[in-house]
């Protein structure tokens, strides 16, 4: 776990990054809401007045930050979890690229679909992924952007739909193949405890351009999937006023924008995921998650 966080702060520090991301981390075995800039971990909880970074996206606004007085953590004595977890269930896009649709052999292509994986679903960056033997034979993956909603919104119009973000991160879909099809829901294919690994940490809208991002998930080392955000079937734009139609989008909502084609269920024959395999997920310009299946 020290290792792997050490490891993508030194690559930020390599490539000259300076965006903001924000975090949740425990030290010293407190929960803390923190910043990454240039590389470095900085403690802002006591700044944002919360130890909940869902909290201080709810706030609607951001924080003004002076990381000149926050405390510096070396990141040897911190633990990455998942940014948050959300109030309600995460809101998740379905069908959304056109080789994915293709490889899984399902009807409906050019539909909006979306469906849900439940808060007690989500694990950290580095955390495991829960095996549930006694429920599925066929545990697959699935890597996505997730947007952060910041602003609250209904009837979204799609050319203002950017200014409701508050961040981009990383999931993976992990689902129950078998479940999914044995219910006529994907909910409990896909909500599993465990199922929804998230992070490593939130880039701010106003650093990530969304629209040509490579997303690539690598299972023991072998990229499965590898494919660019531009292939969507709707973009960020589109998903988010898409989905607010009727419904009201709320800050700390996560919305995982669907997964390219390369999942363990699409392959000739099918390959699923077994104790002791190691999924990583990565999205250029975020960072990656990195869970092992146990």
């Amino acid at each position: 776990m020290v290792f792997e966080l050490k490891a993508r702060f030194g690559i930020l520090q390599e490539k000259g990054e300076c965006s903001v991301n924000w975090c949740r981390f425990t030290h010293e075995g407190k929960e803390r809401v923190g910043v990454i800039r240039d590389g470095q971990l900085y403690d802002v909880t006591k700044q944002v007045y919360s130890e909940s970074l869902l909290e201080v996206i709810m706030l609607e606004f951001e924080p003004d930050i002076d990381l000149d007085v926050a405390p510096r953590i070396d990141v040897k004595e911190a633990v990455l979890l998942a940014p948050f977890v959300p109030h309600r269930n995460v809101i998740c896009v379905g069908k959304n690229y056109a080789d994915h649709i293709k490889e899984m052999d399902t009807e409906g292509a050019g539909k909006f679909v979306l469906f849900t994986k439940s808060p007690t679903s989500i694990v950290g960056p580095f955390e495991a992924i829960e095996r549930h033997p006694d429920l599925t034979d066929q545990l697959d993956y699935e890597g996505e952007l997730a947007v952060i909603i910041g602003e609250p919104g209904r009837d979204i119009d799609p050319e203002r739909a950017l200014d409701h973000v508050f961040g981009y991160s990383i999931i993976n879909d992990v689902t129950a193949r078998d479940l999914q099809k044995e219910h006529v829901q994907f909910f409990r294919g896909k909500s599993l405890d465990g199922f929804c690994p998230f992070g490593p940490w939130i880039v701010t809208a106003d650093s990530l351009d969304p629209g040509d991002l490579l997303v690539e998930t690598r299972v023991n080392g072998e990229v499965r999937q590898s494919g660019s955000t531009n292939l969507m079937l709707r973009d960020v734009k589109t998903i988010i006023s898409e989905a607010s139609r009727g419904m009201t989008l709320l800050p700390g909502d996560i919305i995982a924008t669907g997964t390219p084609a390369g999942v363990g269920h699409g392959m000739k024959p099918p390959v699923y995921l077994q104790a002791g395999d190691v999924v990583e997920v990565s999205i250029e310009g975020i960072g990656s998650l990195r869970n092992h299946v146990e």
